[in-house]
């Protein structure tokens, strides 16, 4: 596993293991991996964003044929690490870099080295929803219209590598994620719009689900409250919710509706 910051890293070594994985071995991030990763793997090679060819020299050497990408890396660390000769060769190739076309050309490097590129849902599948209520508070009329506009717009944008999450108010767009991430983008909403806002995530038109598929944990649920968001819907049997009781428990305890919601996309897989 390439794992990187959060807890998803972790809840996927525990769904491996309980999928019968016998032998785990990690590569994690200094500065971005968890240190806990540590007892749920059997071997863990600790490494800096950007170190590109040792990332591939420990994954040669550990015997390894599949792997899967599991956590965030920091957005703005792109810009920030100095990065790998291997890694820089990597980014010259990109006319365009964003999540797809990074993660796509690092999958090639992998199948170099003998390592294929698993869907990072492996072993998640019950933390995929269905389409339906994930809390005791439905939307009302107007979070409904919300959440129309809000999928409508979040297609569009995420199929632009933009990102993935769109925040909605009374018919308005207040926020589209960027390079800054969802966190970010959710923040600016409260601060543009205030309390009220609607936030809406998806996975875009033909995602390549070996990376950067929709996650919501309780972090998530931490900045919903500082921007005074009162509706979240995600795409249904396309994210990943961390925790997910804890998740609906904590939405009920804050009031705010929680839903998964089917789309083209997800109706048609």
């Amino acid at each position: 596993m390439i794992a990187g910051k959060g807890v998803y890293p972790l809840e996927f070594a525990r769904s491996a293991r309980a999928g019968g994985v016998k032998r785990l071995f990690a590569v994690a991030f200094k500065g971005e991996t968890e240190r806990s990763l540590e007892k749920l793997v059997d071997e863990v090679r600790w490494l800096y964003v950007g170190q590109l060819e040792a990332m591939l020299d420990a994954l040669r050497a550990s015997g390894v044929s599949r792997a899967v990408m599991v956590g965030q890396i920091t957005p703005t660390h792109l810009f920030r690490v100095r990065p790998d000769r291997a890694m820089l060769a990597l980014l010259s190739r990109l006319k365009h870099r964003n999540a797809e076309t990074i993660f796509t050309a690092v999958s090639e490097e992998l199948k170099k080295v003998g390592v294929d590129l698993a869907p990072a849902s492996l072993f998640m599948g019950s933390a995929m929803p269905n389409a339906g209520p994930l809390s005791a508070r439905a939307p009302d009329a107007d979070e409904a219209a919300d959440i129309e506009l809000g999928l409508a717009v979040a297609k569009a944008t995420s199929g632009l590598d933009i990102g993935q999450t769109v925040i909605v108010k009374r018919g308005t767009v207040l926020a589209v994620e960027a390079f800054e991430g969802t966190d970010a983008a959710i923040l600016r909403a409260g601060q543009v719009g205030g309390k009220g806002g609607v936030v809406v995530k998806v996975a875009k038109r033909g995602h390549d689900m070996r990376f950067d598929i929709p996650v919501v944990g309780m972090h998530t649920f931490k900045v919903l409250k500082k921007a005074g968001i009162s509706t979240l819907a995600v795409e249904a049997g396309r994210t990943i919710l961390l925790e997910r009781e804890r998740l609906k428990a904590e939405a009920n305890r804050l009031g705010i509706a929680f839903l998964a919601v089917p789309t083209e996309d997800s109706t048609n897989e």
